[in-house]
């Protein structure tokens, strides 16, 4: 019997890790949730000409580890207020695409005040809101994934309890100052032309040019991309209203001459940067090819010289095993034999 619970309670123990970073805290005073902003942060919002209750963005960057909040100022644009060092993450470079993989979901997200976690079993939470559109139109499936404290990962986004507390807060008064939401962007890394070329033989890259897009967006106007899914892709300002069908044709988009002339240059960049990288892996191969060339030959060479001394040994019974070459490179001395009387 008491077998038979352990294998239960490990099985229950395996298939939580599986389902990222779910679970809640039984309701208890704790009032965690509820931690003012501190006046060092206020403080901080007002220099920038925000406030607590004005629009936010989040933006996530795997490879450097880092979360931004960008708050909107007075004069509608939003700046970077701060930047939080993420403990860990799960899985490689790359979208999530099943439940159970461990991977962190990258692309663009919306998150409400339903989505926040008050009482995880991390600290402090908020759920991502994967899968979105897109990634339901490409059968994509997880469920619970999350930013949270607590620095442990099973598919989330793992901040310090301190970290997330002040996002929390952040999020918190931004609802109460009105908004409905926030926009979440993920992405694998900054999106410059050159770090996309280091990239270019990867299974993803289609869908981070196609992200990329929206991070080009903001860079340029400083303001939150509308987005939305169409012909199994994302696209950003599209010209009209109303929700698209994501497996139908897509729209025109609003443009942006400042767009263009950057799209224009990074592909001229990306091309160069992918022949650049090409050229590096060809002699990095071609060095690794004259290396294991001159390796073989010395071998080669050392075994010449060892069946030489061995001939030589032979012609004199055999007997010549622990003889040595000197510095030379010539044998040593060979005693001579004995005379026979």
């Amino acid at each position: 019997m008491l077998r038979k619970i352990s294998s239960a309670l490990i099985l229950l123990w395996v298939a939580f890790g599986l389902v990222a970073c779910g679970g809640f805290l039984p309701k208890s005073s704790d009032n965690r949730h509820n931690q003012p902003l501190s006046s060092v942060v206020q403080a901080g919002l007002r220099n920038m000409g925000s406030s607590p209750g004005e629009a936010m963005l989040v933006r996530i960057f795997k490879e450097e580890k880092t979360l931004e909040v960008w708050k909107r100022t007075t004069s509608g644009s939003f700046r970077l207020f701060k930047t939080y060092e993420i403990c860990a993450y799960s899985g490689d470079l790359g979208p999530k695409i099943k439940e159970g993989d461990r991977q962190s979901p990258e692309g663009f997200y919306t998150i409400t005040p339903g989505l926040m976690n008050p009482r995880s079993s991390y600290y402090l939470a908020f759920n991502t809101g994967f899968p979105n559109k897109f990634d339901r139109v490409w059968g994509r499936t997880g469920t619970d994934l999350m930013v949270h404290g607590d620095c442990s990962s099973r598919g989330c986004y793992a901040m310090t309890d301190d970290g997330i507390a002040e996002i929390y807060a952040l999020a918190r008064e931004s609802f109460k100052g009105g908004n409905q939401s926030f926009q979440l962007q993920i992405f694998p890394f900054k999106m410059t032309a050159a770090k996309l070329a280091q990239k270019a033989s990867s299974p993803h890259i289609g869908f981070w040019k196609d992200i990329k897009e929206g991070y080009d967006l903001f860079e340029l106007t400083k303001t939150p991309p509308a987005w939305d899914v169409c012909e199994r892709q994302y696209i950003f300002n599209a010209v009209g209203g109303g929700a698209l069908n994501p497996l139908g044709p897509c729209p025109a988009v609003v443009q942006n001459a400042a767009l263009t002339e950057r799209q224009q240059a990074d592909d001229i960049a990306y091309a160069a940067a992918v022949e650049s990288e090409a050229q590096k892996a060809a002699r990095l191969a071609a060095e690794a090819e004259r290396q294991a060339a001159a390796e073989a030959a010395a071998k080669a060479r050392g075994e010449a010289i060892g069946g030489f001394f061995s001939g030589i040994g032979n012609m004199f019974g055999g007997k010549d095993a622990d003889i040595v070459p000197v510095m030379s490179g010539q044998p040593a001395p060979r005693p001579m034999p004995p005379l026979v009387r």
